[in-house]
């Protein structure tokens, strides 16, 4: 990743970072780079996403196809798909997707499973180009996953391999909402969750139709907790640990 990325990059989190800071960050080495990211990565998670109301609660909801469920043996991501939404609001057209670039020949099981032919990834943009794009895209907003720890898994990984630096993006996943409606959620499929709630499953094993999936779910659970009192994040930490 050259300067210019990484300054575009600090650029797209959320407008916390200095001229001054990005003055210093240009006359740096690409290696020196890295400390800076490492610093300002920390400022970006000083939001107090915890006592935000849930009406105005800004997440990304995301979802990754992979090649297979263990990165640290060599699996890849290879697609990522995420939507926006704040409080239970949120636009189909506000949304990210792509394919990454994969020179390894994928599993028969794993092609058809997701409808990803190995012809699309040698086609497709590089791994680095598309962390970059997505990392502007989310900004500092929360992320949420349903299996959250594939993603965050994978996800670790990858933004280690590419940028040397630690992910440390808060995701939550969706049980943290739905096991205070549903206990046995957390062991549920998503299209099992989303047919209770009425949610159209069409475009499963899709990174974007599943991220589709999952921020309907979140909304439709959000709203449930709304309605039951729950004004923030904090709200419903405090409620778990009492079941605790």
């Amino acid at each position: 990743m050259g300067m210019n990325d990484f300054i575009q990059f600090f650029r797209g989190m959320g407008g916390k970072i200095s001229s001054n800071v990005l003055a210093g960050m240009q006359g740096q080495t690409s290696a020196q780079s890295i400390s800076f990211l490492r610093q300002l990565e920390k400022e970006v998670r000083q939001k107090d996403d915890l006592s935000c109301p849930l009406h105005e609660l800004e997440v990304v909801v995301f979802d990754i196809e992979t090649t297979g469920f263990h990165p640290d043996k060599g699996d890849r991501i290879i697609s990522i798909g995420a939507v926006k939404i704040k409080g239970t609001s949120f636009s189909q057209e506000d949304t990210f997707y792509s394919l990454i670039k994969n020179e390894s020949p994928l599993s028969p099981q794993i092609s058809t499973l997701t409808n990803i032919t190995d012809e699309q990834l040698q086609d497709a943009p590089e791994a680095r180009e598309i962390l970059l794009k997505f990392y502007q895209y989310i900004s500092s907003r929360i992320l949420i996953a349903h299996h959250s720890k594939h993603e965050q898994s994978f996800m670790q990984k990858i933004t280690w391999e590419l940028m040397k630096t630690r992910f440390q993006h808060r995701i939550i996943d969706t049980s943290f909402l739905t096991n205070l409606f549903n206990p046995v959620s957390q062991t549920q499929p998503l299209e099992q969750l989303c047919e209770e709630c009425g949610i159209n499953t069409a475009g499963r094993h899709h990174a974007l139709g599943d991220a589709i999936m999952t921020g309907r779910l979140w909304a439709h659970y959000l709203q449930m907790a709304m309605d039951a009192g729950y004004r923030n994040l904090g709200d419903v930490y405090s409620e778990i640990a009492k079941q605790r």
